[in-house]
C-alpha cells in the first residue's frame, strides 16, 4: 500500500509534553461505530464483566546519555542488549565516533566503539558488564524521551516515573508501552471489581516502534525486530478467557503485536518467546484481540497502519480528522482510543 495513504496533519500544539493528571483523566475516544467520547477512567464502565485485558509488563531503562569522546559531547542512547557488556547505539552526531574511540558515558560508565554500520547505529563494549551494567545505566542515565518531547538537555526527574508503567517490571525497553501509561493502581482495582481480570505479556519496546516510514510502499519497508515472551500462565488465563465468551483488550500496540504473533491459525495462545518483527498492514486477519487500547499514533508511522488494520484505514482517519478538531493530545503523554476490532474482509 503506499505510505501517504497514512499520513495527515497534525497542529504541533497538539503533541502532548507532560501526561493528564491523575493519569485516567486522559480523554478516551471509543471507536465501535461512530466516536464516542470518554476518559480513561471510564474504562471499566465500557468493558463487560469476563473481558481480559493483556498488559506488557516491560519496563524502561533511562538509556539516555551526554557522553565525552576527548572533548566533544555526543548524545547516545543504548538501544539494543547485545550481551552482557555491548549494546547497539544510536548516536548524535555519529560522525563524531570512529571505531576503536573510548567514549565516558558518565563517571565509571567506560565504553570503546567496536563497531559502526551504515544505518548510523553503533556497536558499544562497555568495562562494566552484566549486573553492575545495568546498575550503573540506571544510576546515570536519563530516560528516551521521543524527540517531540521537548526537554532540557537531559530531560527531568518527572519523566523517571510519567514515563514507567505502574506494572513495569522487566527492563528492557528503550521505549514506554504508552497506553498503559494510563493505567493506575485505582483504576485496575475498579476494573477487577467489575469482574475484569488481566495477565501480562513481554515485548521489549525498541525506538524503531516510533519511526517514520520512509520507504513510498509498505512492501518495502523492513520492520524492526523486538523480543517478546507470553509466560504460560498467561496463555492459560486468556484462553480461558476466550472460551468462557469474554473479550480479549490489547493494552497497546506491542500487546497487539504480541498477540498475534504467539496466536495459532485458531485462534488459541501459545506460550513462548521469542523475536517478532511481525508489520500489520491493512488487510491482516486477526486472530487474537477484539479491543485495543492505543494512544494516537504518528502519521506514516508503522503504528498508525497497525491501527488502520483493526479498525479500517477510513474510521481511522475519520476519527483522528475528529480528534484533531477537539483538541484531542496526541503520541506518547496524550489521550487514547478503545476501538473495536472490523470484521474481516470476506
Amino acid at each position: 500500500m503506499r505510505v501517504d495513504l497514512f499520513d495527515f496533519e497534525l497542529p504541533p500544539e497538539l503533541i502532548a509534553q507532560r501526561p493528564a493528571e491523575p493519569r485516567e483523566s486522559a480523554r478516551l475516544l471509543e471507536l465501535a461505530g461512530g466516536p464516542a467520547e470518554h476518559r480513561v477512567a471510564d474504562l471499566p464502565d465500557l468493558l463487560r464483566p469476563d473481558d481480559h485485558l493483556i498488559l506488557n509488563d516491560t519496563r524502561v531503562l533511562p538509556t539516555r546519555f551526554f557522553a565525552r569522546r576527548g572533548n566533544a559531547t555526543v548524545e547516545v542512547t543504548l538501544v539494543e542488549r547485545i550481551d552482557a557488556r555491548s549494546w547497539w547505539c544510536l548516536a548524535k552526531p555519529g560522525k563524531r565516533l570512529r571505531q576503536g574511540d573510548a567514549v565516558g558515558l558518565a563517571e565509571g560508565l567506560a565504553a570503546e566503539v567496536a563497531e559502526k554500520r551504515e544505518d548510523g547505529f553503533v556497536r558499544l563494549v562497555f568495562a562494566l558488564e552484566g549486573l553492575d551494567l545495568l546498575a550503573a545505566i540506571r544510576r546515570h542515565g536519563s530516560m528516551p524521551l521521543p524527540p517531540y518531547i521537548k526537554r532540557p538537555r537531559g530531560g527531568d526527574a518527572r519523566d523517571l516515573a510519567d514515563y514507567q508503567t505502574v506494572f513495569g517490571r522487566h527492563e528492557g525497553s528503550v521505549a514506554a508501552p504508552t497506553a498503559s501509561l494510563h493505567l493506575t493502581g485505582p483504576l485496575m482495582e475498579r476494573l477487577r471489581e467489575r469482574g475484569i481480570g488481566w495477565s501480562f505479556v513481554t515485548l521489549h519496546v525498541g525506538l524503531g516502534t516510533f519511526l517514520p516510514v520512509k520507504a513510498e510502499d509498505t512492501e518495502a519497508h523492513r520492520m524492526h525486530s523486538e523480543w517478546w515472551e507470553v509466560p504460560e500462565a498467561t496463555a492459560q488465563r486468556v484462553n480461558a478467557a476466550r472460551a468462557g465468551g469474554g473479550r480479549l483488550v490489547a493494552v497497546g500496540t506491542t500487546v497487539l503485536r504480541t498477540l498475534e504473533t504467539a496466536t495459532d491459525e485458531a485462534g488459541v495462545l501459545q506460550a513462548g518467546q521469542g523475536s517478532t518483527d511481525i508489520f500489520i498492514t491493512p488487510g491482516h486477519r486477526f486472530r487474537s484481540a477484539e479491543l485495543l487500547l492505543t494512544n494516537f499514533h504518528l502519521p506514516r508511522s508503522t503504528l498508525f497502519m497497525l491501527v488502520s488494520a483493526f479498525a479500517g484505514l477510513e474510521r481511522m482517519r475519520g476519527a483522528y480528522a475528529f480528534a484533531i478538531d477537539r483538541g484531542y493530545r496526541f503520541f506518547s503523554y496524550g489521550d487514547a482510543c478503545l476501538l473495536h476490532r472490523r470484521p474481516d474482509p470476506s
